[in-house]
């Protein structure tokens, strides 16, 4: 689906922990969404996959908005979806380093039509995609640093 999709941009974060507490915590973030967030989000946009089904970031599952297209545990997920403005690509990739595990976020999208303009010009002219990505890699890593020194 998301093969021909522009490239929109894309985030690392160096997070002191090894990539299995860098996944764990990737894991809680996406699959535990602030209550009535994503979801509502999600129906408000339209937004294919609604709910969310299967287990955690498995191939197959869905979180609100998102469906897992590919999972390499503790390696790489990615997600894809679609809503009324937007079709979209999200990439998280790990890679263990000797002092810990870059985390990335790659996003991919197309915004087709006018409705799709003046949305991009919303979410990712207006600099709202980038200041939440940013922020959603540091929790992850807050997390995982957590995790890890437990």
């Amino acid at each position: 689906m998301d093969n021909a999709l522009p490239f929109i941009d894309e985030h690392r974060v160096l997070v002191s922990a090894p990539a299995g507490a860098v996944w764990r915590s990737l894991t809680t973030q996406l699959a535990n969404p602030r209550p009535g967030g994503a979801a509502a989000l999600a129906q408000l946009l339209a937004a294919e996959p609604r709910r969310a089904s299967g287990h955690s970031l498995d191939q197959g599952a869905t979180i609100p908005g998102f469906a897992v297209a590919e999972a390499e545990p503790e390696r790489l997920v990615r997600l894809t979806g679609h809503h009324r403005f937007s079709r979209y690509a999200l990439t998280f990739t790990l890679v263990a380093q000797p002092d810990g595990t870059v985390l990335s976020a790659r996003t991919d999208a197309e915004f087709p039509g006018p409705h799709g303009w003046v949305y991009r010009q919303l979410v990712i002219t207006s600099g709202a995609h980038r200041i939440l990505t940013a922020r959603m890699l540091r929790t992850v890593g807050r997390r995982a640093e957590r995790l890890s020194a437990s």
